[in-house]
């Protein structure tokens, strides 16, 4: 009786580039990790919340370390990766102090950009076996 061979698995990829693939393209990690699912709804789920964000009039915060809650707010808007540094150089998100939905705007940017902080983390940790 033959036996089968075994076809070699692809090396797993460092916990490194799947952080930094997690953090520029929300679910980028989890594709690379070969989790398809998660990562598709990853990549439709986090940038669409990010877009309807800048929709509302939502303001993409200024680098301002004299302000520490400004500063905080950025960073969490970065969180989000390319989809923020894209607006960013389009000069999207003014944010419009007067609209009425400005701060619901500010709110999906700032959380959209957590939850794909949370994304990386989850990311890290499945590529180091922890998950």
């Amino acid at each position: 009786m033959a036996q089968a061979r075994r076809v070699p698995r692809p090396p797993a990829p460092s916990p490194a580039l799947v952080c930094a693939a997690a953090w520029a393209w929300p679910g980028a990690g989890h594709l690379l990790l070969g989790r398809r699912r998660t990562g598709l709804i990853l990549l439709a789920a986090l940038p669409l919340m990010f877009a309807v964000g800048l929709s509302l009039e939502g303001r993409l915060f200024p680098f301002d370390p004299g302000q520490p809650l400004v500063l905080l707010m950025a960073l969490a808007d970065l969180g989000i990766g390319m989809p923020y540094l894209a607006a960013a150089a389009l000069g999207l998100g003014d944010g419009r102090v007067v609209a009425p939905t400005h701060e619901y705007g500010n709110t999906f940017l700032i959380v959209a950009g957590l939850l794909n902080l949370l994304v990386v983390l989850d990311a890290g940790d499945i590529a180091r076996g922890r998950k």
